[in-house]
């Protein structure tokens, strides 16, 4: 039986851990050809789990040349490029706003929204010429909701939102599909360094009085990403268990 994603090439970033090596994992065994992006280096351990239709690139995704370089293996080792899923990002410090480090707010948007930017600037160009594609952004509920002492992230996740709406209206009649989703508390190494006290008070503002796992958010991706999702675009769909909802 044929996978969802059977016989597509997608590229995922920020693949090393977390979300971004669940989704990789989840797009394989769907079908599809993947090229795990990461900065740490982990991404090897994921690509080779996963076995020959997935390769590993080390790319920091807020710089161009490394990111025309990701999309290009794509391109060179499956055939081109269908899916692009832009999940790379970082959290910053814990800083209000006046306190916060100049320096950690712009590294911190450069990963978070320029990432994104550049991923979509890269990889549009490359579906144009494969006669479309999907893209599936993570953005987050802090694009919809404010974090005390996470200015940068909350404004980096809200541009995401807002580039993702902008896309999808731009390319829709190219059959090129744009979407994000915005997890909640997920459990992986971000929600990990994070106050044990802060992690407790989301957890406990939650009506499921649970985290996220990477692999439920694996599940949206892939929805996202495949046929089923052909309606849908310019869509932020939250998978937060209800945090935004009260």
């Amino acid at each position: 039986m044929a996978g969802r994603i059977e016989g597509k090439v997608a590229v995922v970033t920020g693949a090393g851990y977390g979300m971004g090596a669940a989704i990789a994992e989840r797009f394989v065994r769907e079908g599809a050809s993947v090229v795990a992006v990461d900065i740490s280096g982990k991404q090897n351990e994921v690509a080779e789990r996963l076995g020959n239709r997935c390769v590993p690139v080390q790319a920091d995704v807020s710089n161009a040349v490394d990111v025309r370089n990701m999309l290009a293996v794509a391109k060179n080792k499956f055939g081109g490029l269908n899916i692009l899923c832009n999940n790379a990002g970082i959290q910053g410090p814990l800083q209000k706003t006046a306190d916060y480090d100049e320096d950690a707010f712009d590294r911190v948007v450069a990963v978070n929204a320029r990432g994104v930017f550049l991923g979509m600037k890269y990889g549009i160009a490359m579906m144009l010429e494969n006669g479309g594609g999907n893209i599936v952004n993570t953005a987050s509920m802090a694009s919809v909701v404010a974090f005390p002492q996470l200015v940068a992230y909350n404004a980096s996740k809200g541009a995401v939102l807002m580039m993702t709406k902008t896309a999808a209206v731009e390319y829709a009649e190219r059959n090129i599909r744009v979407n994000c989703f915005c997890p909640g508390s997920i459990r992986t190494g971000m929600l990990d360094g994070m106050p044990q006290a802060y992690v407790d008070a989301v957890i406990q503002a939650n009506p499921v009085k649970r985290v996220g796992r990477p692999q439920e958010i694996a599940d949206l991706a892939l929805f996202l990403a495949s046929d089923e999702a052909a309606f849908i675009t310019g869509a932020e769909i939250l998978i937060d268990g209800g945090y935004t909802a009260l």
